[in-house]
């Protein structure tokens, strides 16, 4: 069952998304197996067998109640999360092309990023891809027009009023303007993903010789 919270892709709208999984976690459904929150809309996956004569008309229900009831987006606590990157060069051979084409200069470029209050709308793509909220204005780009067959883990991308991070080597049309050297995905942790939808994100600026002591660090 795919519930739907809004229309646009925006901070009030992921703030419904976050507090409707909230409340399903609070008052489970039973026969609800898993709960995918994404952009505007969260997905129930159940099992049928558990909801009766009419599982989706009793899923409905139990749905439409929860639903009926007040949202308090306001009191999300969020984890705030710190994403070390090191920009420009090699690591974000984009960083200059997006300066020029929103006109501003590399340091700008940034400090915007820097600045800008992130948030992860939901994961998708790949393990551990999050798509993430909140990029300033100023720095909102159309995606590559040819994209890369292959970006290296750990690219820090932007397109359109988001901010990517690649977890995995994969194609991709993001703008890369950086990269971190902290893993994103990794199937021997519980959990095996960084981020969270709903996290908050902090990205810290570090320098060649700091990103290559935190690779190094974590193997």
């Amino acid at each position: 069952m795919l519930i739907g919270l809004g229309e646009t892709v925006d901070p009030e709208t992921s703030l419904r998304v976050f507090a409707f999984v909230r409340r399903l976690k609070e008052q489970p459904i039973p026969g609800v197996r898993d709960i995918v929150p994404a952009f505007t809309t969260v997905a129930l996956h159940y099992q049928p067998e558990l909801l009766g004569d009419s599982p989706f008309e009793s899923l409905r229900a139990s749905v439409l109640e929860r639903l009926a009831q007040p949202f308090e987006t306001q009191a999300l606590a969020a984890r705030t999360i710190e994403v070390p990157v090191c920009y420009g060069g090699e690591w974000g051979p984009d960083l200059e092309d997006v300066a020029a084409q929103r006109g501003l200069s590399v340091e700008q470029v940034i400090a915007l990023h820097l600045q800008s209050p992130h948030r992860v709308y939901m994961l998708g793509f790949a393990p551990g891809f999050p798509f993430i909220g909140g990029l300033d204005p100023a720095l909102v780009m159309p995606r590559r027009a040819s994209p890369r067959t292959r970006i290296p883990p750990g690219s820090v991308g932007i397109a359109r009023d988001q901010t990517c991070i690649y977890p995995l080597e994969t194609p991709g049309g993001w703008n890369l303007i950086g990269r971190t050297p902290v893993r994103l995905f990794d199937p021997s942790a519980n959990p095996p993903c960084l981020l969270a939808p709903g996290d908050s994100v902090r990205f810290v600026r570090i320098d060649e010789p700091r990103y290559h002591a935190m690779l190094e660090g974590r193997s």
